[in-house]
């Protein structure tokens, strides 16, 4: 089965805006991607998933590198500029830099990062994995810091930050959870 970019049927996905950040033979790039996870804590491994096409992607198989900041609240004015124009086109650093978004270099590898993000990751290219239309980049962090910040919701094409606490069920459902799971061990 396939399903067409931006098909509804997909957009029942709560993700953050990864605003990864890359340079390589399209020199200092950004680009916003929906699809930022981190997948494993030892060894500290992130995955993104890029389209071959992108400056982005051609910028970290050249280099091997590549940074992710987390978009906080108030960054809703870096994804327009980041995720609606390309990098082969569009000096997108500069654009951002005249609007007012501040850069710095990263520690351990050779790319800007963005000032004020909910989380900003400098991490390794480790392995690529062909799968669908997105391939997987997966990259092991080298340095990691952190604003406490409440990252930027995306889900159905709109921008959502962290609302209203739901409360975990009441104390006596979770024990009868955990009387139901003894019963039933295989």
């Amino acid at each position: 089965m396939n399903l067409a970019w931006g098909d509804e049927k997909t957009q029942s996905f709560t993700t953050n805006i990864g605003l990864i950040t890359s340079n390589g033979p399209h020199g200092h790039n950004i680009m916003a991607c929906e699809w930022t996870h981190y997948v494993s804590y030892a060894p500290a491994l992130i995955v993104l998933a890029i389209r071959t096409h992108k400056a982005t992607y051609k910028n970290i198989i050249a280099s091997k590198e590549f940074g992710i900041n987390i978009a906080a609240e108030e960054h809703s004015n870096i994804s327009p500029v980041a995720g609606n124009n390309s990098g082969h086109d569009v000096d997108k650093i500069k654009v951002l830099e005249e609007l007012g978004v501040n850069f710095y270099k990263a520690k351990k590898i050779d790319v800007l990062m963005i000032q004020g993000a909910s989380m900003n990751a400098e991490c390794k290219l480790i392995k690529t994995v062909d799968v669908g239309d997105h391939p997987l980049l997966i990259g092991e962090i080298v340095n990691i810091s952190h604003e406490i910040k409440s990252p930027l919701l995306y889900h159905q094409t709109k921008y959502f930050k962290v609302g209203e606490r739901i409360p975990k069920p009441p104390q006596e459902y979770l024990d009868k959870i955990k009387t139901l799971v003894e019963k039933y061990k295989r």
